[in-house]
């Protein structure tokens, strides 16, 4: 079972409901937006670990999250967490530009989509940490784990959120079998027009 598996699984269509209802459609396009950011933290967290002082850091986070389940948490203190590890893995500029990218992909507004990503944020790291924990992970496993996730996005989304990553981070990560590379449509249809192919230099953070 993927990350996005498990997060699903975990929100349940009660979740599911909550989150529709904050991005003001229904549950089918909640799931298809959870997916998308998920897959975008997802892809955010396996670059950072690329470099092994990151990933030890990483790691060492994730000790952190192995008690604090979101899922039944206090909704003020998991927004809080969710902007500081969002801004850790994308940066303050990072994120901004990933929400406002994720909303044209999704059609979903601006302003809830950068409701919703602090809210998944600290749902994938208590995930992880507690399939590191489970499996006793070390740094070098936990990205070798992040990099096997950030390719099994569902819904052909792995191509799409992988341009705008490297839009984020300024370069592309390496894909089995090969470099990434090429032009990549959305998935989700383009209700507001192509991902903007800007290259800014990412303001990540590799440090937790």
């Amino acid at each position: 079972m993927t990350l996005h598996d498990e997060l699903l699984d975990q929100l349940g269509e009660p979740g599911l409901e909550q989150v529709a209802g904050m991005l003001g459609t229904d549950t089918a396009k909640a799931r298809d937006v959870v997916q998308a950011v998920t897959g975008l933290i997802v892809g955010g967290l396996a670059r950072t670990a690329r470099h092994p002082d990151a990933a030890d850091a990483l790691r060492g986070a994730l000790e952190d999250h192995v008690d604090a389940d979101p899922f039944n948490g206090d909704v003020a203190s998991l927004i809080r967490d969710g902007h500081s590890i969002l801004g850790h893995v994308l940066g303050g500029q990072g994120t901004e530009q990933a929400a406002v990218a994720l909303a044209r992909l999704t059609g979903i507004d601006t302003a809830a989509v950068m409701k919703l990503m602090p809210l998944i944020a600290p749902m994938v790291m208590f995930l992880l940490a507690d399939r590191a924990d489970r499996h006793d992970m070390d740094a070098g496993d936990v990205a070798a784990d992040l990099d096997r996730e950030r390719v099994a996005v569902p819904g052909g989304l792995a191509e799409t959120l992988e341009e705008l990553l490297a839009g984020i981070f300024g370069g592309a990560m390496p894909r089995p079998g090969g470099l990434y590379g090429g032009d990549v449509e959305p998935r989700l249809g383009r209700p507001h027009g192509a991902l903007e192919r800007r290259r800014v230099q990412g303001t990540s953070s590799p440090d937790w």
